[in-house]
């Protein structure tokens, strides 16, 4: 089932809830879920497009500027979230990340999006997205037709 709610997402990663997950409801708060999101954004960012976050660095670096989340279903400790990634929008200074999350059983459970604007380290100033860390994004693209 896990494999039809994350079909049109090339990247999953797993994301293991912890027992201090779960709120006073008896479910991992919501919290938790922008958490994993953030979390597999920039694991995938650092092991495939270069992201360094050293602070000697000088590259530009990714900012999010907006999130959101969609709550489906509910999820608990000790459920292990897969967590799909896909870039639904790839602009000059921009991309937009798309994400579906999923419990054990394979339920989709929440859909969020980030939108993230590289900028200028210094300046904060947007800037053109790098093109080594645009080029492996491409990877992440799916065409909604």
């Amino acid at each position: 089932m896990a494999e039809n709610a994350l079909a049109g997402y090339p990247h999953r990663a797993p994301f293991q809830t912890r027992w201090n997950d779960n709120d006073i409801y008896g479910h991992v708060n919501n919290t938790v879920h922008y958490l994993a999101m953030d979390t597999v954004i920039n694991a995938w960012m650092i092991e495939h497009a270069g992201l360094t976050i050293s602070p000697d660095s000088d590259a530009p670096i990714g900012l999010c500027v907006e999130s959101g989340c969609r709550y489906l279903e509910s999820a608990e400790y000790p459920d292990t979230l897969e967590i799909g990634l896909r870039v639904g929008r790839l602009g000059t200074s921009s991309v937009t990340w798309e994400l579906a999350m999923t419990r054990g059983d394979g339920t989709l459970i929440a859909e969020g999006r980030f939108v993230h604007v590289f900028v200028d380290k210094t300046t904060r100033r947007p800037t053109p997205i790098p093109e080594r860390t645009r080029s492996v994004m491409e990877t992440l693209v799916v065409d909604a037709t």
